[in-house]
């Protein structure tokens, strides 16, 4: 029996006890997250009275609709609902005339032309095909979508002129995508996403969540392209600024993203045409990342694909003696790998080679493990 939980409770699921096959357990068991390789014997069912947590239990796959049948009928439906999310199929993401897969997790590559971005700041600026040549290689070495930032988002960056980030991002999305490179244009600036999309970028990568923009959800359902919506606390000029906090960082990322969901849902942006990122070092302190990355199986009740996005991140260097970003290599991987075992079906990084690697590594493993007798 489920504790007693009032129908006005924020409720959340998220899979655990993961099994590394379904074969040989007894039917109805075990669920399959999404169409990829993953499957898990429980939902950690939590719910929360404002900012209180009020249960947290964890229901065997074999006895969830009994369990949830117990619930107030609004959190029943909501419970059901989120466990069908988790299930749901991942429709394969088509920009253009390219499509990307989400049976098995994906790279995202990272091309900054910026001085100032955290991590690789001033590495590309200047020769619009050096920048290009260095984003072929990033496709070469797996990369299956090249994300195109003119703009720095690390913490108190200074915004620049659309006019001036437009210059830096046009010129290399032009020479990606005429050659068939699949691209993501990284901008809270409509201008910017309508110059990146006539250049021949396929999916918009906005770390407001099409919120700083008040015509960004207009630009995008009119576009009919995928987007990619982030979590950050604040949608003004410094996505970082975050006075008020979180009560429960999952819960609350979780609930601006639904939100935000729903917005695009209603501007007439298509369900299957929706990734989340639950902005990972986005005003958020080293506790509460490591919090995200533990519950981050529980964005698949989004129902949506979902993107990671820790390369080089600020928490790598506040566990490894304090190492500077571009000496962060081993835990960008392990972040990327840790990730692909809780089902996100996208990582983004800066280090293709090696991402790409311990995905292959995790993808084989997976696979024995589905085929083990």
């Amino acid at each position: 029996m489920l504790p007693t939980i009032p129908a006005d409770a924020r409720l959340y699921l998220k899979p655990s006890w993961f099994v590394p096959t379904p074969i040989g357990l007894d039917d109805g068991t075990a669920a399959r997250m999404g169409n990829g390789l993953i499957w898990f014997q429980g939902y950690e069912l939590t719910a929360f009275s404002g900012a209180q947590r009020i249960a947290r239990t964890t229901i065997p796959v074999a006895d969830f609709e009994a369990a949830v049948a117990s619930l107030p009928d609004p959190l029943a439906q909501r419970a059901q609902r989120l466990a069908a999310n988790i299930s749901a199929l991942r429709p394969p993401m088509v920009l253009r005339d390219r499509t990307i897969r989400f049976d098995a997790p994906q790279v995202m590559a990272i091309l900054n032309i910026t001085p100032d971005s955290f991590s690789d700041g001033g590495t590309h600026m200047g020769d619009p095909q050096a920048t290009a040549d260095a984003g072929f290689a990033m496709a070469a070495a797996g990369a299956a979508l090249i994300d195109v930032g003119g703009e720095s988002t690390r913490p108190k960056a200074t915004k620049i002129w659309e006019g001036d980030e437009i210059k830096r991002v046009v010129p290399v999305i032009e020479r990606l995508a005429a050659s068939g490179v699949p691209v993501s244009i990284d901008t809270r600036k409509a201008a910017v996403m309508e110059a990146a999309l006539g250049a021949g970028a396929g999916i918009v990568n906005d770390v407001s969540a099409l919120a700083h923009d008040p015509r960004s959800l207009e630009v995008v359902a009119r576009a009919g392209c995928p987007v990619i919506l982030m979590h950050a606390p604040s949608t003004g000029d410094d996505p970082h600024h975050n006075p008020a906090g979180y009560g429960d960082v999952v819960a609350d990322v979780f609930d601006h993203l639904e939100a935000r969901i729903t917005a695009c849902l209603n501007a007439g942006i298509a369900r299957d045409r929706i990734m989340v990122d639950p902005g990972l070092g986005f005003g958020k302190s080293l506790s509460e990342n490591l919090a995200l990355v533990n519950g981050l199986a529980t964005f698949q009740g989004l129902g949506v694909p979902l993107l990671f996005a820790g390369s080089r991140k600020r928490l790598i260097g506040a566990l490894s003696n304090e190492a500077p970003a571009a000496d962060r290599l081993g835990g960008s991987v392990a972040l990327a790998f840790r990730a692909a075992q809780l089902g996100a079906q996208m990582v983004r990084v800066h280090d293709v080679k090696e991402s790409v690697q311990a995905l292959h590594l995790w993808r084989g493993l997976a696979d024995a493990g589905l085929s083990a007798i």
